[in-house]
């Protein structure tokens, strides 16, 4: 079972920082590197170079306000990182419950295996 997934958004999204911005921006409707710095650890600097990242990616819209810059998510390229995510865990679920099954098995070989040698 293979996965289509996008490696420019998981890389994207794949900080902590800008998780943190896009939970922000998602809160909020809007930011600019400045609002969002004073939520984040890191400078202003920091946050804009994070937001050309997710700019990038096609995460975040942005639209210039005076002198600065204007950050809203995309819903559309979002909801395809989200779907993304979905697939991937429906993926791992399926290997994990395979592998449950094969543990199974072994476990019942092993409890049979010794068993039959109590008896003899």
């Amino acid at each position: 079972m293979t996965v289509a997934v996008d490696d420019d958004l998981w890389s994207a999204i794949g900080d902590p920082t800008r998780r943190r911005m896009l939970d922000l921006l998602l809160a909020d409707g809007e930011g600019t590197a400045t609002s969002l710095s004073e939520h984040l650890p890191v400078t202003r600097q920091a946050v804009a170079k994070h937001l050309g990242v997710l700019d990038r990616a096609g995460l975040v819209h942005v639209t210039p306000a005076g002198r600065e810059m204007r950050y809203r998510v995309d819903d559309a390229q979002f909801a395809r990182a989200v779907a993304q995510l979905a697939a991937v865990g429906t993926a791992w679920d399926a290997r994990l419950r395979r592998i449950k099954r094969i543990a199974e098995a072994i476990q019942r070989t092993q409890d049979q295996t010794n068993q039959d040698k109590t008896k003899e």
